[in-house]
């Protein structure tokens, strides 16, 4: 397996695709208003919106630069409009009307010929032609005049950032103030045409072959793109089967007062069409789709009494910007709330024709700064008639996901039900935060995540983690999904190589799905996954026939440019970091026994398609060319109070070498001097210790080692005859990185 970050298409597959594309448009607007768009065919697109106040304004918009498919999916970036006709027809209601004051406006934000930035405003009943709820619009780009009225300011469309279409509700005040009652309104743009030179664009068309990875993904990031735009860049990144789809905690709700309500069904309209339309296409597509509702709520509209709280009363906060906050498990009406938000969900996908799988995506009570739990809210304080124990708490917790999951049950009877545990969050809480409650089978699958650690390459937190949640719950890997990180900001696109380690970890450990987290950053970085075949990169960790490596010879082979100047001075430049080494292994071959040992160790490598294990004959421990190891014998690295694991490596004078196969049973490790066996020998010969040592402590270890090799060639050339008259068969060997 492996990634790559695609900045751009090069000589990817590629296409074409006319300029306002249905699938292309999205939308977008201020709190507190929801809108959606979806396609509704070829040449069709429907966006619904729900008002609450009278200055709320929603844009359908189309972007000169693709901000929202993945690089080798992209349309390409052409912001010269002029030659160019757009054509559409225009049905709406619960807008404002085209021939209206402040009737849907097409906004052109760009720059004037002399490279001023500025914006023009269309107004579309200056070129529709029918009725002001239904007509056909007409928009020529190089004759397009901005205002009220004709005439009107010729606009510049030679230089475009974006183009919105602006929907408003009646009574729309740009002053503001609440409408008297929240207002729902759609509108449609169908046989929509462009036309004209300058209306074909450069698309990316690839297809990455399906690969074993899923892919993870949410509303609350998705929100303001076509579904059909969505499903198009997982289908071509190679992402099949299964979506983890994060239902969010800030676009779903529908509201009164400012407050989340039941009041008219629990999804407001928007979020409601945009996941009828997406379960529709992914089941189409053969996708599943895991509904993933979590205990968290935007703050600003959330209840108070429903707020997890601190000692102090203040309530449970993420570091979101605005926040949002952490419904109590103990309190009865918001854990009701939750289940009818569950149920609507689920409804959808069952009507789409989907198994409903519903995920309870990281329940938990928030740890406040400096460890404590906030379990201090009124009814979590009525429940245990005092602050909880962690008992006590994990007891309530255990309860609302209970009552969560079984009202999805018996709605739909064979509904597969998750749990989703974020492992840093509970590390020496478990009592609380991972209630034994949980335990098999009280869920179908067990959901890991652990991003915090991956990202910051702690790979023995994530180990240990995954461990002591595994032997706490009882869920054989089999029953188990991982969920990788994800990068939250773009300058920190390195951190894409410890989740793709965490991701093969994963598959050794055997769990059933493995997750990428999550499909914005996959496609704002272009991280593009795709599975290695097999036999190419195999390890078989067998060793070579020890008694035949035994009197094989050694060679070291570097890499060096050495140029010469006119006088004989020279500049060497070593091209590798340290020397590759090559073996031949055939003087050990002494009996027709030895040769038929070696055929078949050929046989079952397939020559040199897997490498395996080699013991060097002079030099196979930590300390010297062959002593007995010594836990003191190598320095592997200094602590810093976080960081727990530490590679073996032998140094060579200064020059370090990775040490990836170490023999089993053979290492010892110090710490800060001390010999100590509170660690677990990871992967790759990476030492995991069970507590970060603090700063400037040192960590060394002893031990004996093999060389990870392959065969040489693809011919294994012996001649039984020659062998017996005394002729040395020849085996080459060659040292594998790792």
């Amino acid at each position: 397996m492996g990634y790559w970050l695609a900045a751009s298409r090069t000589c990817q597959e590629g296409a074409f695709l006319k300029r306002f594309d249905a699938r292309f448009w999205t939308v977008d607007f201020p709190r507190p208003m929801m809108a959606s768009v979806v396609t509704t065919g070829p040449h069709s697109l429907r966006a619904d919106a729900v008002f609450y106040r009278k200055s709320d304004l929603a844009g359908l918009i189309w972007w000169s630069e693709d901000r929202y498919d993945h690089p080798l999916l992209a349309y390409e970036t052409d912001r010269d409009f002029r030659r160019c006709t757009l054509r559409f027809r225009w049905r709406s209601a619960g807008v404002v009307p085209l021939d209206a004051l402040h009737g849907p406006t097409l906004t052109i934000e760009g720059r004037d010929e002399a490279g001023v930035a500025r914006s023009w405003y269309v107004r579309l009943w200056n070129y529709a032609v029918g009725a002001s709820d239904d007509a056909v619009v007409t928009l020529d780009f190089a004759g397009l005049e901005s205002g009220f009225a004709l005439p009107g300011e010729l606009v510049w469309a030679g230089d475009v950032d974006r183009m919105f279409i602006s929907l408003v509700p009646p009574g729309y005040d740009e002053a503001g103030g609440d409408l008297a009652a929240p207002v729902e309104g759609w509108t449609e743009l169908s046989e929509i045409a462009c036309e004209g030179s300058g209306s074909v664009l450069a698309i990316g068309d690839v297809l990455v072959p399906a690969h074993a990875l899923r892919i993870a993904t949410g509303y609350d990031d998705a929100y303001n793109v076509t579904p059909e735009r969505l499903l198009r860049n997982m289908a071509g990144l190679g992402y099949r089967g299964l979506i983890n789809h994060y239902l969010g905690m800030s676009h779903y709700f529908r509201l009164s007062s400012g407050e989340v309500t039941l009041t008219g069904g629990a999804l407001n309209a928007p979020c409601a069409a945009w996941h009828a339309d997406f379960a529709a296409r992914a089941k189409a597509l053969g996708y599943e789709l895991i509904l993933s509702l979590s205990y968290e709520l935007f703050d600003e509209h959330c209840p108070e009494d429903w707020k997890q709280r601190a000692a102090d009363g203040s309530p449970a906060l993420t570091g979101w910007v605005p926040p949002s906050t952490l419904l109590s498990p103990a309190n009865g009406t918001a854990m009701a709330y939750l289940q009818a938000v569950a149920l609507a969900f689920a409804g959808i996908a069952d009507a789409a024709g989907l198994r409903v799988r519903f995920q309870v995506g990281e329940p938990w009570w928030w740890v406040a700064a400096g460890g404590s739990l906030c379990v201090h809210d009124v009814a979590a304080l009525a429940a245990a008639g005092g602050v909880p124990s962690d008992a006590q708490a994990g007891a309530m917790l255990a309860e609302s996901t209970a009552a969560l999951s079984g009202a999805v049950k018996a709605a739909h009877a064979d509904a597969e039900t998750l749990l989703l545990v974020y492992l840093p969050t509970v590390r020496g809480r478990e009592e609380a935060l991972v209630p034994i409650d949980w335990a098999s089978p009280a869920f179908d699958v067990l959901q890991l995540e652990d991003y915090e650690w991956v990202t910051a390459g702690d790979t023995g937190a994530s180990a240990r983690g995954a461990a002591t949640v595994t032997a706490r719950l009882g869920y054989a890997p089999d029953r188990q999904h991982y969920l990788s990180g994800f990068v939250l900001r773009p300058e920190d696109r390195a951190q894409w190589a410890p989740i793709g380690g965490a991701i093969a970890a994963a598959e050794e450990r055997g769990v059933a799905e493995r997750f990428v987290w999550a499909l914005p950053q996959v496609i704002r970085d272009g991280f593009t996954w795709f599975d290695e075949e097999d036999d190419v990169e195999a390890f078989a960790d067998v060793a070579f026939p020890l008694e035949i490596g035994r009197e094989a010879s050694v060679e070291a082979e570097t890499s060096t440019a050495i140029a010469a100047g006119a006088g004989g001075a020279e500049q060497r430049n070593a091209e590798w970091a340290e020397a590759r080494l090559h073996f031949d292994a055939g003087p050990g071959v002494r009996s027709e026994a030895d040769l038929g040992a070696l055929l078949a160790f050929f046989r079952a490598r397939r020559g040199p398609a897997q490498a395996f294990r080699f013991r060097d004959p002079l030099d196979d421990s930590s300390n010297g060319l062959a002593g007995l190891p010594g836990p003191l014998d190598q320095l592997l690295g200094a602590g810093d109070g976080v960081r727990t694991t530490f590679p073996l490596v032998k140094d060579y004078e200064g020059v370090a070498r990775r040490i990836t196969r170490p023999v089993a049973g053979s290492v010892r490790v110090a710490v800060d001097g001390a010999e100590t066996s509170a660690w677990t020998l990871g992967a790759s010969g990476v030492v995991i210790l069970d507590e970060a040592p603090g700063e400037g402590v040192e960590v060394a270890a002893g031990y004996r080692f093999d060389v990870p090799v392959r065969f040489a060639e693809d011919r294994l050339s012996i001649n039984r005859a020659t062998f017996l008259a005394g002729e040395a068969v020849s085996v080459p060997l060659v040292e594998v990185r790792e």
